[in-house]
């Protein structure tokens, strides 16, 4: 399991780690733009020693390929830097296949080159007789090149898919992902892909393995990928919102989604880490009420923010302003929210309502167990 989550860091976190194990979607690009201060903060903390590995579930394009976008965006990145899904598929597939196997490749460019590369046969057709079908992300994905994975797979075709994404940020929105695809072809086949991308341990593996990272940090915008890579490895985790996780997403996290750290964005790489600090029973609540009821008591404070939990009511209390976490980035009140929500849900009693009066990073929050 990971680390606990919310922890604290008087140093900064570029000083903690030799290697950034970093999603790209979401957090270094949208689509086909940067995202906001991503360049400028690789640069500085390759400067600290921080070295940024891109670890990304697209396998659309191959290493070279997203070096060279990511170099166009201002990025500081080499074909080493990045390690994609369809590596790790085409790995796990040439763990188990003969070489030379033909392999039925749904995907771009990326999967076809990583499959090739492990010393098997990528065909397009079914009637080639493909041993396996290994799919990944294509936004130029045809029905005719589904229907053909979907009769290989019918014919018994070993099925890998490079990750199981639902959706992926573009700079027009939220748009379907491999996840997606996947799900259309289980619904015709009958049949369940083996996924290798995050937050799977081949993935990780993968990661490690090229990275020969020895102390990294996962850094990532995705709950259900990158924090749960973290969560299954055993390795600390920063989740930034600049992707698709909203701070009431984190809020509603199950365990094994709750990060190590949160940024706003990767500027929190370059900054020390405020800790929340989970306390039961709460301030200033009756014993009876903390100790013994069915609702409880919980509080979490961080920075000048405590975030208090009783009979299922989300509520702020402020310190005096001079107690504000050194660097506050406006996420204090968010991490006592969430330390405290996650305590209460933890013991049965889940937040049901959410005080209107809320302090900044904390105004989309809802109840995960009622209303906000």
């Amino acid at each position: 399991m990971g680390r606990a989550p919310l922890q604290g860091s008087d140093q900064a976190l570029v000083e903690l780690f030799d290697v950034a194990l970093m999603d790209l979607d979401g957090v270094v690009n949208r689509g086909g733009a940067a995202v906001p201060h991503a360049a400028d903060v690789i640069a500085r903390a390759a400067e600290r020693g921080l070295r940024t590995v891109y670890v990304t579930n697209n396998a659309l394009r191959p290493p070279e390929a997203v070096a060279d976008r990511l170099t166009g965006f201002g990025v500081p990145a080499q074909a080493s830097d990045v390690v994609t899904s369809a590596q790790a598929a085409a790995h796990v597939l040439a763990g188990r296949l003969a070489a030379g196997s033909r392999v039925l490749v749904l995907g771009g460019r990326g999967l076809r080159e990583a499959v090739t590369a492990e010393g098997l046969t990528p065909v397009e057709r079914a009637d080639d007789e493909p041993v396996a079908v290994v799919q990944g992300f294509d936004p130029e994905l045809t029905y005719a090149r589904i229907a053909e994975a979907a009769y290989a797979i019918r014919a018994g075709a070993w099925w890998v898919a490079s990750n199981a994404d639902r959706t992926v940020p573009t700079e027009r929105g939220i748009a379907p992902g491999n996840g997606s695809i996947a799900a259309l072809l289980s619904a015709a086949t009958d049949q369940m892909p083996l996924v290798t991308g995050k937050p799977e341990a081949a993935m990780h593996a993968e990661s490690m393995r090229r990275s020969g990272a020895r102390t990294p940090i996962i850094v990532g915008d995705r709950l259900d990928t990158d924090i749960e890579a973290g969560t299954r490895s055993g390795t600390p985790t920063l989740l930034v919102f600049t992707g698709v996780t909203t701070p009431a997403e984190l809020f509603a996290a199950p365990p094994e989604h709750r990060p190590t750290y949160i940024a706003d964005d990767l500027r929190g790489l370059l900054r020390p880490a405020a800790v929340a600090v989970p306390t039961r029973p709460a301030p200033d609540v009756p014993a009876s009420v903390s100790d013994g009821a069915a609702d409880g008591g919980f509080a979490a404070t961080c920075g000048r923010w405590t975030a208090t939990v009783v009979d299922g009511t989300l509520t702020w209390s402020s310190g005096l302003a001079g107690s504000a976490s050194e660097g506050d980035d406006g996420l204090d009140g968010l991490r006592a929210a969430c330390a405290a929500g996650w305590a209460a849900a933890d013991a049965g009693v889940p937040v049901q309502r959410v005080a209107d009066e809320r302090p900044p990073g904390c105004e989309g929050l809802r109840a995960p167990g009622g209303r906000g």
